[in-house]
């Protein structure tokens, strides 16, 4: 008897997560590898051999066009009993996130297995970012499958992936079967072992098709294996398995008993073959690669025809499943289904926040949205836009967008157009085109005041105040006042919540203290009555307030929780701006190596970031001139700048400019210095950007222009500006800021430690400046840096990732370490991350020897 296909040379995966699975922490283990290689069957095994008194509970993801929301969750619960499986039936995606963690806490762990993750949808990969991230205070192995193939694919998967890390993190890489597993398995057939081998590279499901044929018929690939097991079928059976093989998913029986009808106990014979594997869930396919063999060789007609029978048996049901109607209506090209249930399907994924399936659905049936009546095609496309909008495929949503617009109008209903130039404005404003997203909100304006509609005039104060706010800094405060009431009136917390949101960013321009306030209260206000998007531009509003104060201790709190709240809820442009805010505040702390890293992945990100790009490129570019890369840097601010005009970004064109003055005084280009000086002093300075605009006023200075203070400069640069060095080192955390400022003490001992600290951080561009300043103090050659010193600081290590390995070389946890530092979780996890990068080691074991060695325990 041959050993057990899926087992064999897997004791090790499944040893781990037994272990795994007996530990009083949480965990997630990764199981990946190619189709084919045993995932599932690795899977079985630890589901088989859990502890007793252990729970699981198990989903898969299905390879459907839009796949439903939250389908392998419901999936896992199903049939549970518990509050997880009320809340996946009833819809409620706040409730479900809750319920769900509440079912995985408690005192004994438990298992929750998510197989073939790459296909899952949106929602699904929310829920395993907020268990991920709550792994502290929950009990459960998480046991994820997905092929690394497919992970470039998915930019929700890349981000769940890109939140797994440090030492609960279990990944099991599963190889190919080696020869001598091969060896074993042909024993007692004909086959012979080193040509199986060879020709199927281990893989254990292509050993498997091979092996169940005859020897002297080698098949060249696995579809070849499998086809010819599926051809040896009788004349009844393999009608029967192809009509199955265009059902991308396990099928519930009572389904195929009436999709095949009387025919369907002819599959018995097909699950001898081991085609077909019958369960208590339903009958499917042994693999998807045999699924996807058998269906990918019938003609493309009778795909179709196929196709087309589930779709009758489908709509048969008093409430189909919308998402596997609308997969093999495509399939079958049925286009009248298509255009009678796609528009439902995708709104129903967009109401679950599973975006990227709204969209897909929208597509499928674009091309033939003029089978709609005009209203309802209307309709249509601006919900289209909107989806492309979230999507962050700013262009598309525009261009969708006009369309809408246009049948709009055909139609002459007031209020209904204004609501789609409103929301078209937005994509045009976030895009960058801020002057048609204010004519666009003009013209709303217009046309809701003649609809005589309270919401739709709520909506549209709203939007313009908040645009004006944005672009033309400190304008708009009646118009979010008088916004903000009309949506109480008309019971539209959103937009309260952004109302007092943007008024917040208006006062804090203005210099007034409330202004902080009045966003911490929107922001409290989104998030207790879900209100999604004002919450995630509430988070946004908070950083871009404290960073242009300068208070990056706020600031860091903020991004903490930010982040973890637009990345679970899948908001990327909100995202994308606090990431940039991140950059800054590691660039401020002297984190150049992870600002480097985060910028380069936004600014080379495959998705426009429209009118972002003014907040990220300008922040790379002052990155790339310390470190000398001053061509393409001054490239990329000149371009920042240019745009950030065009958009009437206020706050761009800051950021564009202070990497400019900082360019200026590197670079030696006082004529330049001077141009900028010119273009800001045309310019009024709103009293609340005195932290931003000293910065820029400082390099102008370090330029060599004669210039002083204005009213209301940070203090920071004030003192640096009135020679007052010592006071503006005292003033900032900056690594970078601070060695300026003692390079330009005309004290040798400051300037000399200025240099080493510049060549620490590789700022060579100044560091040859303060070199040359020290020339002048009459010193011809930079002493020796003392031994002490660097001890102090070793492997490049700034003076808090000391304090951080001394304590994870002590043994402490990063919740241990962030108590007792008094930091955040997060801010430790960036410390850990950048300092196992500095030591080049890959664990915190071999962290801790290293600070051993390095006399630090």
């Amino acid at each position: 008897m041959r050993p057990e296909l899926g087992l064999l040379e897997r004791d090790q995966a499944i040893a781990r997560l037994l272990a795994a699975a007996r530990e009083d922490e949480s965990s997630v283990a990764l199981i990946t590898g190619e189709a084919g290689i045993g995932k599932t069957s690795v899977v079985r095994a630890l589901l088989d051999r859990i502890p007793p008194g252990v729970r699981a509970f198990a989903g898969a993801c299905d390879d459907l066009l839009a796949p439903p929301a939250l389908g392998p969750i419901r999936e896992a619960f199903r049939g549970s009993g518990s509050a997880a499986a009320e809340a996946l039936a009833s819809g409620a995606m706040d409730a479900t996130f809750e319920a769900v963690t509440a079912a995985l806490s408690g005192s004994q762990l438990q298992v929750l297995v998510i197989e073939d993750v790459h296909w899952a949808d949106d929602v699904t990969i929310d829920v395993l970012r907020y268990l991920v991230r709550r792994l502290d205070r929950i009990r459960v192995l998480l046991v994820l499958t997905y092929r690394p193939d497919a992970v470039d694919s998915r930019a929700s998967l890349r981000a769940l992936l890109g939140d797994l890390r440090g030492d609960r993190i279990i990944r099991i890489e599963l190889s190919p079967l080696s020869l001598t597993a091969v060896t074993a398995l042909a024993a007692g057939s004909a086959h012979n072992a080193d040509e199986l081998h060879s020709l199927t590279k281990g893989n254990p499901f292509y050993l498997t098709e091979t092996l169940a044929g005859p020897a002297g018929d080698i098949p060249v690939t696995v579809v070849d294996a499998v086809l010819a097991r599926v051809g040896s079928l009788s004349d009844q059976c393999l009608p029967l398995v192809e009509q199955l093989s265009v059902i991308p998913t396990q099928l519930r029986l009572d389904f195929a008993e009436r999709l095949l009808g009387k025919d369907f106990e002819q599959l018995a014979e097909a699950e001898q073959r081991g085609v077909l594997v019958l369960q208590s869930a339903g009958v499917g396919f042994r693999h998807e690669i045999a699924r996807r063999a058998t269906e990918q060789q019938l003609p493309e007609i009778r795909r179709r025809s196929l196709n087309a029978t589930v779709v009758s048996v489908l709509l048969q049901e008093e409430q189909p499943d919308l998402s596997r109607l609308i997969h093999h209506a495509a399939q079958a090209r049925d286009v009248d289904t298509l255009v009678a249930y796609a528009p439902q399907a995708a709104r129903a994924s967009s109401a679950a926040g599973s975006h990227q399936e709204a969209v897909a659905t929208f597509e499928t049936v674009t091309p033939y949205a003029d089978r709609l009546p005009p209203d309802e095609r209307a309709a249509f496309l601006d919900d289209y836009a909107w989806e492309l909008h979230i999507a962050h495929r700013l262009s598309d949503a525009v261009q969708v967008g006009e369309e809408a617009i246009k049948l709009r109008e055909q139609a002459g209903e007031p209020a209904a157009l204004a609501e789609t130039l409103l929301r078209v404005s937005r994509s045009q404003y976030l895009s960058g085109d801020t002057k048609h997203a204010i004519t666009g909100i003009e013209r709303a304006g217009r046309l809701a005041e003649s609809a005589d509609s309270k919401e739709v005039l709520a909506s549209i104060s709203a939007y313009r105040g908040m645009t004006v706010t944005q672009a033309r800094q400190g304008h708009a405060i009646e118009e979010l006042q008088r916004a903000r009431q009309l949506a109480l009136e008309v019971g539209r917390t959103d937009l309260a919540a952004l109302c007092l949101n943007y008024l917040g960013v208006t006062y804090s321009y203005m210099g007034n203290p409330e202004g902080l306030r009045l966003i911490h209260d929107s922001l409290e206000s989104a998030l207790a009555s879900g209100d999604d998007e004002s919450a995630a531009r509430g988070y946004t509003s908070l950083a871009a307030v404290l960073y242009r104060e300068g208070r990056f201790a706020e600031l860091a709190e903020c991004l903490d929780a930010g982040l973890e709240f637009t990345r679970e809820h899948g908001i990327w442009a909100h995202s994308y701006d606090l990431e940039v805010h991140q950059a800054q505040l590691d660039l401020r702390l002297g984190r150049w190596d992870t600002a480097e890293t985060r910028l380069r992945r936004l600014v080379a990100s495959s998705d426009d970031p429209g009118m972002f790009a003014v907040y990220s490129r300008p922040v790379l570019a002052r990155l790339m001139l310390r470190q000398d890369e001053s061509v393409e840097a001054e490239d990329m601010l000149a371009a920042s700048w240019k745009r950030a005009w065009a958009q009437e970004s206020l706050i761009g064109v800051l950021y564009a400019g202070v990497g400019g003055a900082e360019w200026t005084w590197l670079s030696g280009r006082r004529d330049v210095a001077e141009q900028l000086y010119k273009t800001a002093t045309e310019q009024s300075i709103p009293v609340g950007l005195g932290f931003i605009v000293g910065e820029f006023y400082y390099y102008l200075w370090r330029a060599g222009l004669d210039i002083e203070p204005f009213e209301g400069c940070a203090e920071v640069y004030a003192a640096a500006m009135r020679g007052d060095w010592e006071r503006a080192v005292a003033l900032t955390e900056d690594p970078y800021e601070q060695a300026l400022f003692k390079a330009g003490s005309d004290d040798v001992e400051a300037t000399t430690q200025a240099i080493w600290a510049l060549d620490e951080l590789g700022a060579r561009p100044a560091a040859r400046l303060a070199r040359a300043e020290l020339a002048k103090l009459g010193v011809k050659r930079l002493p020796r840096r003392p031994a002490a010193a660097t001890r102090s600081n070793p492997a490049g290590l700034t003076a808090r990732q000391v304090d951080v390995l001394r304590l994870l070389a002590a043994g402490r946890s990063n919740n241990e370490i962030a108590a007792e530092l008094v930091l955040s979780v997060r801010t430790v996890d960036h410390h850990v991350s950048a300092i196992l990068l500095k030591l080049g080691v890959p664990t915190r074991r071999q962290a801790a020897s290293t600070a051993a060695s390095l006399g630090l325990v």
